[in-house]
């Protein structure tokens, strides 16, 4: 507790420095039981814990807090005698070691108003705790491995396990009087008040950073514009020459004079812009790498050691897995590993989530664990890295994993999907159905879980720090959960795109590729548009449609596009041009305007420019609404004749073989060729494109084929557009339907093959060439 760690000192009492100490001791006296628990005889853990409890007991002392000078020394007296060997550290006097340990948390807590109130209601329940540490070596010793619990035994409620909040047994709140004496959490103490500084203070800071950044950037136009002139006044040195070589030709003394006087004074202004420039050059430099300077220590002001969030962990993994009737420890690697402290505040509920259904639902008992060929006691592994720019945190466990098989029938008995599609996912998706809200594999839910909300607020938690989280399953051999999240929510790297003449930024960890499509490439289906990518089909979406900026700008023969999303959610964002990456100062959009849709945040371009920056899952929403809407904008040019090399087909039929027969002998005969499934769809489809045929079927859901020549007939602009039926239907009648509907050619599907279908076409618009 050096003024080194804390700074100035003077300014809070000794009851507030004693909670300090107690915080930094308590943690010592935890990690070190936690230790001594999986390995006897650690004697560099019992040293610390020694020194911990003789710290605590000199400080309790000099407060006043008798109860605790007590309970420390009690706990002192036991880790002498497991130092000289007289008492062995087992799972039972762990447990009472650590109840006397939350006792000295919760005292240390409380405040001069409060305390003997406290103290008072809780004395039986204090006597209890310092009788069962004095008497600690009159536990007996059970064996390795405990009985098969009969009845499980009552879990800890979900706030028992959080780690934010350890309990001493027997002084969980007996009793509503006790539970109003309790001091307030340890974030809302003053405790934690030294050690971290109000965040608002670094989010100003940072904002002044990056408006440093920012003006240093714009130093580069004027460097530029200097640059210009110098070139400018180059050339006009260069002509003074030539005139006085001219001037000298002409032997005229007077000129000559003159002349050369003018040539004599551009040296030094040439001297001049060389040296100015070089320093200007020089100052951009220095002042760019002080203001990137600036930007890096306050980002690092606000990242702290992984540990900071997750300290807690160990000690809640073995108090919920020995409530389970389970032996779990928890092993932490990349402690050290900085995180943005936003983030490390708003991850510790998910991570909590993970660990406690790993406990409950993937951890085995001891002897089911042997059985198993495994150790009895269980391991989850959590571990902190930064790869590729990015915070990778992986929470693996050695338990039985999920059953595949069973959530596949989950999926089917809650008829999310039917039995032919729900025996065609992969495991990859079939674990993604655990993050959706009420899903879960528990018959009978409990206190800890079976609401189907664990898994749900993890995946909800993390989407919204702009992460990803994915699962993964070995059945008997264990489950893993790879989580991936922004180093920092301060500073956004993102690809910046122009959209209808503004500036709009998407994260770069939501963009999943950033392509170039041609016109000729986007295909049309159901008035949606697509092109293939990676043997995908991904749906083609304006982004000034989306963003209600109006009708897409872009006449270009190759649409920028951007894709987002992932698996059956992706889509392809069309922009007007993309600009690239760059690193954001993000700025909070003020409350006053309320959640804006589509919209995150904003913040400054490099040049000073504003730019939003979006809200990549709120923006897939918004596109969903679009698709079920049906009002999708035609981004492909491909219609206008000026653009077209070849004769543009419709083919409407809603039998996908017929439709897909039709439209490859189409294309193979060089005819550029959309498709429709039915009527309705090919009304919408030949109102938005220029064809020269369609072809469609008779029969076919929602509208007809005949109807659908009659409106097409009917219609201002589309009347003269040649229209070939084939059908089925061969009957005198059913012809003669189709041609006094309008149909310029019947054709019936069981009389033709394929040359009848070419020449039918070839009667009615010739060859495919334009």
């Amino acid at each position: 507790m050096s003024q080194d760690q804390h700074g100035d000192l003077s300014a809070f009492s000794m009851r507030d420095l004693f909670r300090m100490e107690a915080d930094s001791q308590t943690q010592i006296l935890t990690d070190g039981l936690l230790a001594m628990e999986r390995h006897a005889g650690d004697a560099a853990a019992v040293e610390a814990m020694m020194r911990a409890a003789h710290s605590i007991k000199g400080a309790a002392a000099i407060v006043g807090l008798q109860v605790v000078v007590q309970l420390a020394h009690g706990m002192e007296d036991s880790f002498v005698a497991a130092q000289h060997g007289r008492l062995k550290l087992t799972p039972e006097r762990v447990d009472v070691l650590l109840s006397g340990v939350d006792l000295i948390v919760q005292l240390s807590r409380l405040d001069d108003a409060g305390a003997e109130a406290w103290l008072a209601a809780n004395a039986a329940q204090i006597e209890q705790t310092l009788n069962a540490i004095a008497g600690i070596a009159d536990l007996p010793e059970l064996p390795a491995l405990p009985p098969a619990p009969a009845p499980m035994p009552a879990p800890l409620p979900p706030e028992a396990a959080e780690p934010q909040a350890p309990v001493a047994s027997g002084l969980a709140g007996e009793g509503e009087e006790a539970e109003a004496a309790a001091p307030a959490p340890r974030t809302a103490t003053g405790a934690g008040a030294p050690a971290k500084a109000p965040a608002q203070n670094f989010d100003k800071l940072l904002s002044l950073a990056s408006e440093s950044r920012i003006n240093a950037h714009q130093m580069h136009p004027f460097v530029g514009a200097l640059q210009r002139f110098k070139r400018n006044q180059s050339s006009l040195f260069s002509a003074i020459e030539h005139l006085h070589e001219a001037i000298a030709r002409s032997a005229d003394p007077g000129l000559m004079e003159k002349s050369l006087l003018a040539l004599q004074k551009t040296q030094p202004l040439k001297q001049f812009m060389l040296e100015h420039i070089a320093d200007i050059e020089t100052y951009e430099r220095r002042l760019l790498a002080v203001s990137q300077g600036m930007v890096d220590e306050v980002l690092a002001l606000r990242m702290r050691p992984f540990r900071d969030g997750i300290h807690a962990f160990p000690r809640m993994v073995r108090d919920l897995a020995r409530s389970l009737g389970k032996e779990v420890q928890l092993e932490i690697d990349g402690e050290d590993t900085l995180v943005d402290r936003d983030i490390l505040a708003k991850i510790e509920s998910p991570l909590n989530h993970i660990l406690r259904n790993a406990i409950d639902h993937g951890m085995e008992g001891p002897y089911e664990r042997i059985d198993a060929g495994k150790e009895a006691l269980g391991t989850i592994r959590m571990e902190a890295r930064h790869r590729a720019g990015m915070l990778s945190i992986e929470i693996s466990d050695d338990g039985r994993g999920v059953d595949l098989e069973k959530i596949r029938q989950s999926v089917i008995e809650r008829k999310m999907a039917s039995p032919a599609m729900a025996a065609a996912l992969s495991p990859g998706e079939l674990l993604e159905f655990l993050f959706l809200p009420a899903f879960s594999l528990k018959e009978k839910a409990n206190q800890l879980s079976g609401r189907g909300v664990g898994l749900d607020i993890v995946h909800e938690t993390i989407r919204q720090q702009n992460g990803t989280v994915r699962l993964e399953s070995e059945p008997g051999r264990g489950f893993r959960a790879l989580i991936t999240l922004p180093l920092t929510q301060s500073i956004v790297r993102a690809l910046v795109v122009d959209v209808h003449g503004e500036a709009y930024a998407i994260p770069i960890v939501k963009v999943e590729s950033v392509v170039r499509v041609p016109q000729a490439a986007i295909h049309t289906l159901e008035n949606k548009q697509f092109f293939e990518l990676k043997g995908e089909h991904l749906g083609l979406v304006s982004a000034a449609q989306v963003l209600e900026l109006g009708e897409a700008a872009n006449q270009a023969e190759d649409l920028p596009v951007v894709v987002i999303g992932r698996g059956k959610q992706s889509y392809a964002l069309v922009v007007d041009a993309i600009r690239g990456e760059q690193s954001l100062a993000v700025q909070a959009i003020d409350p006053i305007f309320g959640k804006m849709r589509d919209i995150s945040a904003a913040a400054l371009l490099d040049d000073g420019e504003p730019v939003l920056i979006l809200d990549v899952p709120d923006l897939l929403l918004s596109i969903d609404k679009l698709l079920h809407e049906g009002g999708l904008h035609q981004l492909a040019q491909a219609g206008h004749a000026e653009r077209r090399k070849a004769k543009r087909i419709l083919v409407v039929d809603d039998s996908l073989t017929v439709r897909e027969m039709e439209r490859k002998l189409l294309l193979a005969r060089g005819f550029d060729v959309d498709v429709a499934i039915d009527g309705i769809d090919g009304w919408n489809v030949v109102r938005s494109g220029e064809y020269d045929l369609v072809i469609t079927d008779v029969d076919m859901p929602r509208m007809d084929g005949i109807e659908l020549v009659s409106l097409i007939k009917k219609d201002l602009h589309l009347h003269k557009l040649p229209v070939m039926i084939v059908s089925y239907k061969d009957r005198p009648e059913d012809r003669a339907r189709g041609l006094s509907a309008g149909a310029d050619y019947y054709l019936t599907k069981g009389s033709f093959h394929d040359e009848t279908l070419l020449d039918a076409v070839a009667d009615l618009i010739g060859d495919a060439r334009l």
